[in-house]
């Protein structure tokens, strides 16, 4: 009999749980709707003093970017249809201010405000706590471990490795200039640019230009890169939870383990190698110093060095930052020269004097190519490889027109209309050849902020100059 009885009691006391579970269950939902609505109802607020396109309640400007190459163009009108700035609504509750004027910039670059790290927060599974994620004390530590290794004294080498990628990315598109067919340019570039970084930095021959169909680290980079702008393109995915249970998050998981076990193995073997060579100095004296070495043998003021994960953060954030980016310039570069064909002929006389019957160009030569150098910064001021920089605000901002944005709010500058802005620009759609001949720099007020390349920031000075040359290159 008593077991009858306590064997109704739980049957009897099953319901409540339930009930209660449900109860914490759409507690935590108005909660969490509750927070957001919060949220959403404040960047309107933040907004009130920038008019801009009509968006839509729930998707925000998202449906307007098709990502089909129009979408720069579409950032571009509105920029002339609102000057100076405008919001633009990233699902319901994300939105950023858009600045595209040189004074609006300099409002911004000239503060202390820190970065936004939405975009990077995406890529974090990947590239974990490194140098674009990071903050405070753990970032200023690796900044000044990290600036050690793109020194002039140890970039001078890459250049001959550099040209050795760019041989073979060449000679796939003789086999392609026989057959009179049309390729897909960038996707050369960037499997060139991937070789490049991974010789260079890591001294691994992966030959990912040729076995890039078969090479599970190179597939699983471009599973993650691709995977990280799908996210940031699709509102819910905003969210890790709804992410983490989506098929793209567990494909993301997927590419990061072997991505990961990849790096890692890379990192455990120079280990190895490094056990007998403690001092950079010794190390110099064998071979070529790659970026894996720095981090190894760096140490800070205490003697401490980069712990593992530290230092895979770091490799992985290398490989994130510098690869794309890189393949987009060169990929711009190579289009401004094949429509203006007069200025590419200039460029390649000045490239062939310069290496007066070498086959490959030399650091030094770097120097002797002062208008191919310009016509490469005159490219990336039309086509700049990064969109935007972003910054969040710590305190209201003030800016020249007199209009303000509160504290918490989030800034974009967006350097494609930026570059392109007709109040600063003659022609600005237009590649000037003045401007290669110095001409424009003396024409044209607020350089410092009218025109910002893609490594300008706190990050700055730490990749540019390995960047810089393998464009020269």
């Amino acid at each position: 009999m008593e077991s009858t009885e306590g064997y109704v009691k739980y049957q009897l006391g099953l319901p409540h749980i339930d009930h209660l579970i449900a109860v914490l269950c759409v507690v935590a939902i108005v909660y969490k709707l509750t927070m957001l609505l919060a949220q959403r109802r404040a960047a309107m607020q933040s907004m009130e003093l920038f008019p801009g396109p009509p968006s839509h309640w729930l998707f925000g400007h998202l449906k307007e970017f098709k990502q089909d190459g129009s979408d720069l163009k579409k950032i571009l009108k509105w920029g002339q249809q609102y000057p100076y700035a405008f919001p633009i609504w990233f699902g319901p509750f994300v939105c950023f201010l858009n600045i595209h004027h040189p004074d609006y910039v300099k409002t911004i670059l000239t503060s202390t405000e820190p970065k936004d790290d939405m975009i990077y927060t995406f890529a974090k599974p990947w590239m974990g706590d490194g140098l674009l994620v990071s903050e405070g004390q753990k970032w200023f530590r690796h900044r000044k471990l990290l600036t050690q290794g793109f020194h002039y004294a140890v970039l001078k080498p890459y250049v001959n490795l550099m040209s050795d990628s760019v041989k073979t990315m060449l000679d796939k598109w003789e086999s392609y200039a026989k057959t009179n067919e049309s390729f897909e340019l960038f996707n050369h570039v960037s499997l060139m640019t991937l070789d490049s970084i991974m010789k260079c930095a890591f001294s691994y021959n992966s030959n990912c230009q040729t076995e890039s169909g078969t090479n599970e680290y190179i597939k699983a980079v471009y599973e993650i890169r691709n995977l990280i702008n799908l996210r940031f393109t699709t509102f819910p995915y905003h969210n890790d939870l709804i992410f983490y249970l989506s098929p793209h998050g567990f494909r993301q998981r997927k590419a990061c383990k072997v991505a990961h076990s990849h790096t890692g193995e890379v990192i455990r073997k120079r280990k190895e190698a490094l056990q007998d060579e403690n001092e950079l100095d010794r190390v110099q004296g064998k071979r070529n110093v790659d970026f894996l070495d720095i981090l190894l043998l760096a140490r800070d003021e205490n003697k401490q060095g980069m712990s593992d994960e530290d230092i895979q953060a770091e490799v992985d954030t290398f490989m994130f930052a510098g690869h794309d980016t890189t393949a987009s310039a060169m990929s711009f570069i190579l289009y401004s020269l094949a429509c203006h064909p007069e200025y590419q002929k200039m460029c390649r006389d000045e490239v062939l004097q310069a290496l007066d019957g070498k086959d490959t160009m030399e650091w030094e030569d770097l120097s002797k190519i002062p208008y191919t150098t310009m016509f490469i910064k005159e490219s990336l001021r039309l086509y700049p490889p990064v969109p935007g920089m972003s910054r969040i605000t710590t305190k209201t901002i003030t800016f020249f027109d007199g209009r303000t944005l509160p504290a918490g709010s989030r800034i974009g500058t967006s350097l494609y209309p930026l570059h392109r802005n007709a109040t600063v620009w003659e022609n600005p759609e237009k590649l000037h050849w003045s401007e290669l001949c110095h001409e424009r720099a003396e024409s044209v007020h607020s350089a410092d902020t009218a025109e910002i390349p893609s490594d300008r920031g706190p990050d700055a000075n730490t990749t540019d100059n390995s960047s810089n040359s393998a464009l020269l290159t």
